[in-house]
């Protein structure tokens, strides 16, 4: 009997091992026909940074491929976050220190309007204008009036003037007013616009020069700057914020005292800047500027309400990549 179970137990041991082979082999076989995990990496190819005539070209691709494929960036949607990606800092080529990294961090919590993410070459350039009262007081102004209603730009966006176009790639500024007043336009950056937001009337004003101004150039159909930025053009509202709804809104609240410190630093430490100064509120901006040391180019706004002016005509953006070259900068 006990030989009888023995057997029994040998054959079943038996057949479960052959089973088990069998389908380990047949994993085996189908598992040899697909391609090795590293063969899945592979290299991003480079794609050349065009120059700003050709950021905004449009093409059948869905919008968000379409702005990544023309500025050469990846878009992340930080709206609902408190503080965007340090990556576009990082790809700026300046790097964040830890003393420069906690400072801002300690900054941030003392000063509600200061994002932690600020970009470290600006906080840098402009820490000594941070500590000064008007600065301390234009703080509590603005987180005021975010408790009473909406403010624009969202929180973590004011800054990312500071991300975008680090201090030390700049070689263009453009100078606004203050942030579009409507939702979901204004996200940081002058005249430009948040994805998925038709371009306002100056911006189609701006696309209409560029069309006559430089050769091959189309009008796009959005109005995200984003790559201007990152081709070291300085997208700067002389106000930072607004409220909802109510243009100027926030002037005179000590915003124009920090757009003013951060002209004078880039005066004091660049050469062969490239100012294009719009509307008179943007070229009182102009007593700021060395110009033996950088260029200035002035003309009326590109609003519907003066465009016919001077703006149609005016030939600042090939005037100004003619003064980038004489600069020895790339336009």
């Amino acid at each position: 009997m006990l030989d009888s179970r023995f057997d029994f137990l040998l054959l079943l041991f038996r057949g479960l091992y052959c089973k088990t082979t069998r389908n380990l082999c047949i994993y085996r076989v189908r598992m040899s026909g697909q391609k090795k995990l590293s063969s899945f990496f592979k290299a991003i190819p480079k794609q050349s940074k065009r120059p700003l005539s050709e950021v905004n070209e449009d093409d059948s691709t869905s919008k968000k491929q379409k702005v990544e494929e023309e500025n050469n960036i990846k878009i992340e949607d930080t709206t609902n976050k408190k503080s965007a990606s340090v990556q576009s800092s990082l790809s700026n080529g300046f790097f964040f220190d830890d003393n420069v990294k906690q400072e801002i961090l300690q900054l941030a919590k003392k000063l509600n309007v200061i994002d932690p993410d600020i970009g470290p070459s600006w906080y840098k350039a402009l820490k000594n204008e941070f500590k000064k009262p008007y600065f301390e007081k234009l703080s509590r102004f603005v987180e005021e009036e975010r408790k009473k209603g909406e403010v624009y730009p969202p929180p973590n966006q004011v800054w990312s003037w500071t991300r975008e176009c680090s201090m030390d790639k700049v070689k263009v500024v453009i100078l606004g007013q203050d942030p579009y007043h409507n939702p979901r336009q204004a996200h940081g950056l002058c005249f430009s616009v948040q994805l998925g937001v038709p371009p306002p009337p100056s911006l189609i004003n701006m696309y209409k020069e560029l069309e006559t101004d430089i050769e091959g150039f189309k009008a796009p159909k959005h109005g995200y700057l984003i790559g201007w930025a990152r081709q070291g053009v300085l997208l700067l509202n002389a106000v930072l914020t607004v409220k909802k709804n109510n243009p100027n809104s926030h002037k005179d609240q000590g915003w124009e005292n920090l757009t003013t410190a951060v002209i004078k630093y880039l005066n004091d430490h660049h050469r062969g800047i490239v100012f294009l100064l719009w509307g008179s509120y943007a070229q009182k901006k102009a007593n700021f500027v060395d110009q033996k040391k950088h260029h200035v180019l002035k003309t009326v706004h590109p609003s519907p309400l003066s465009s016919q002016r001077g703006w149609f005509g005016c030939k600042h953006f090939s005037k100004c990549n003619e003064l980038l070259k004489q600069s020895g900068k790339k336009p």
